[in-house]
């Protein structure tokens, strides 16, 4: 576990494929549909998250059990990895792996602005990033967004945050918060990455990741029709829009979907773009942009076997294996329908 040196991509992308035999498909997310919480929970047990489940099992039950089980396998799968790597692989991969630390500042943030109860908040966690358990828990424990906000004073997020606190305190919205941190996030992620082919493509890789966060936040702004600065929005480091072309498609939505789609990115979000036109949300947009990307990593994978990209992939299914069981347990609490349940998932 250390940046210095030699790399050692062929070991951990070997690793890492035999990891990935073992991700859910999409007939076992129908089958998961189809259950309630304490089957489902049966189920993980049966298969790759089965330490987690009986681990924490006595202590939790239904909805929560699987939230809980599915952050531990998480964080532990990822740990792995970094544990694997050596050199500049272990650089590229930990800074991809701070997207969790960006996630879970922006998760306290929400707590601490709705007063949320801690408990509520821990289960949303997910502890893959660089932060270890004593900051996370001085976060939970802040009282106050001024309160998270000096607890990060020595990190990447302290002073874009508190920067933007002062916009947030005349609003009284999270937008500058969240998008701070997104920034601070992107901006080291793309910062000094290295010259050879492979990580070119990964870079190319992240790029992509900005154009199509870039992409749903103006889409959003377009068919809200509130009264933002879509500048505020922007995320430096993408190859579609610059700030000023962002705000101005902001304010028109045909001419937005149809820049997209005319753009390097059309082929992949074509279909969803034309569902975006005739539908009245953006869910189909946003998974279709979730499913691109995982498309475009497993090709860049396949391109360079022996690299970082086939470990980023993995990183992006497995967190979709998350998110689609969590969206899955949600549902079933919610009381939706399985059909209901299947089109909150991302299939590929």
């Amino acid at each position: 576990m250390s940046a210095a040196g030699s790399s050692n991509p062929e070991y951990v992308v070997a690793r890492v494929r035999a990891r990935r035999g073992s991700l859910y498909g999409d007939e076992e997310y129908r089958k998961l549909t189809r259950m309630g919480p304490a089957e489902i929970a049966r189920f993980m047990e049966e298969s790759s998250y089965g330490d987690e489940i009986n681990a924490l099992g006595s202590r939790h039950g239904g909805v929560d059990l699987i939230e809980y089980a599915l952050n531990r396998n998480l964080a532990e799968q990822f740990d792995a990895i970094l544990d694997w790597s050596e050199g500049s692989l272990y650089d590229l991969i930990a800074r991809y792996l701070r997207k969790f630390d960006a996630w879970n500042v922006k998760t306290i943030i929400r707590g601490a602005y709705t007063d949320a109860d801690q408990s509520a908040v821990e289960v949303d966690l997910i502890r893959a990033g660089e932060f270890d358990d004593r900051r996370i828990r001085r976060l939970l424990e802040a009282d106050s967004i001024d309160a998270v906000i000096e607890v990060l004073e020595d990190t990447i997020y302290g002073e874009p945050l508190r920067e933007a606190y002062a916009e947030y305190e005349e609003t009284d919205v999270l937008v500058p918060l969240e998008n701070a941190v997104d920034r601070a996030f992107y901006e080291r992620l793309l910062s000094g990455l290295g010259g050879d082919e492979p990580t070119r493509q990964y870079e190319a890789f992240l790029k992509a990741e900005v154009d199509f966060r870039n992409a749903t936040n103006a889409l959003r702004l377009a068919r809200s029709g509130a009264d933002i600065d879509p500048a505020a929005y922007f995320i430096e480091g993408g190859d579609l829009f610059t700030r000023s072309s962002l705000a101005r498609l902001a304010q028109n939505l045909d001419e937005l979907v149809e820049y997209i789609g005319d753009s390097q990115y059309g082929d992949e979000l074509g279909p969803a773009l034309r569902e975006l036109e005739e539908a009245d949300s953006l869910i189909a947009f946003e998974h279709a942009i979730d499913a691109a990307l995982l498309a475009y990593g497993d090709r860049l994978g396949t391109v360079h076997p022996v690299s970082v990209t086939p470990v980023i992939s993995y990183i992006l299914a497995k967190e979709r294996e998350t998110e689609n069981i969590r969206a899955i347990a949600r549902g079933k609490e919610a009381g939706l329908s399985p059909d209901e349940i299947e089109s909150e998932l991302v299939i590929t």
